[in-house]
């Protein structure tokens, strides 16, 4: 399995699928993470999936590109009270599982309309 078919597989199990013990099979321990909200680690991971799962989110996959240990994931989330997110989630993998995770999110962008008439997504 590829670097990229492992973190599709992880979001459509543990996002879409709202698995949240399926982590420790994509987590590596030590995980690091540059979101300054969740704690290192796959046992801070999990705290935070704990909290995001029960807002019922949802992810509609718009892109994904792989280079070298490097994913690359552009999506949509649609949160269970319907606000929606633009997020791009970036993750270096080692040994086939998630080591170390980056994000770029626009929160609550469901109304904002274009002026250039593109959509978010």
């Amino acid at each position: 399995m590829t670097n990229k078919e492992i973190v599709l597989e992880f979001y459509e199990r543990v996002f879409n699928g709202h698995d949240a013990s399926a982590i420790s099979e994509y987590v590596r321990e030590d995980y690091i993470q540059h979101n300054p909200t969740v704690e290192d680690g796959r046992e801070g991971f999990s705290r935070f999936m704990e909290k995001f799962l029960s807002m019922d989110p949802h992810v509609e996959i718009v892109g994904s590109a792989a280079e070298k240990d490097l994913v690359f994931i552009f999506f949509k989330c649609t949160m269970g009270n319907g606000m929606v997110n633009k997020v791009c989630d970036i993750y270096r993998l080692e040994d086939g599982m998630l080591a170390e995770h980056w994000d770029v999110v626009d929160h609550n962008v469901g109304d904002i309309v274009s002026v250039n008439g593109h959509g978010l997504f």
